[in-house]
């Protein structure tokens, strides 16, 4: 039996925040989410939201680092899934296991925000470090080869740019041309 771990308090309300966040953010962008939306989908004061996390940005900057995280685990558990460990398997399997996790969207729209909010200097640097730990990750989790894991990042983005759309029931011929072959939960 593994140990349980018991988070103090202000821990506890902070991953509370951070769940928060990624919803409220996901849902109303970084620009138009006051802290305050955030502390009460939390049910927490918005003056402990601002004591956890002393400015908008630092706030955005987790909830995307959780984002990233959350995706890394996903992907990860996609993978250890398969006997067949070959690289083009697994990056199938890491898809499979990326796309089931955004049915909610909150991640993905998240991530799409972070892109809108990318002026911001600290979430610009937020998404960089994450899109450069997912890519790292994947690289070297799969051991394919760059150009391989480029197509994948790139199809995931097409995928993005899919479901943000609502692409997927679109009959009109250049939306069949992008979302051929391509199906999404």
């Amino acid at each position: 039996m593994l140990p349980t771990v018991t988070l103090s308090t202000s821990e506890a309300r902070r991953e509370t925040v951070i769940r928060s966040a990624v919803t409220v953010f996901a849902r109303l962008g970084y620009l138009g989410t006051p802290v305050s939306a955030i502390a009460e989908h939390a049910e927490i004061s918005t003056a402990y939201v601002f004591k956890l996390f002393p400015r908008k940005e630092d706030l955005f900057v987790a909830a995307l680092g959780r984002c990233f995280n959350l995706i890394q685990n996903a992907l990860e558990v996609g993978a250890a899934a398969l006997a067949d460990q070959a690289p083009e398997v697994v990056l199938a399997a890491m898809g499979s296991a990326y796309a089931a996790l955004i049915t909610d969207r909150s991640l993905l729209m998240l991530q799409v925000h972070a892109q809108s909010a990318a002026t911001v200097p600290e979430i610009a640097a937020a998404l960089r470090d994450g899109l450069g730990q997912i890519v790292s990750f994947v690289k070297a989790r799969s051991l394919a080869p760059d150009q391989a894991v480029q197509q994948f990042i790139a199809y995931g983005q097409l995928c993005h740019l899919i479901t943000v759309a609502n692409l997927d029931d679109d009959a009109t011929d250049w939306a069949r041309l992008l979302t051929k072959g391509i199906q999404h939960f």
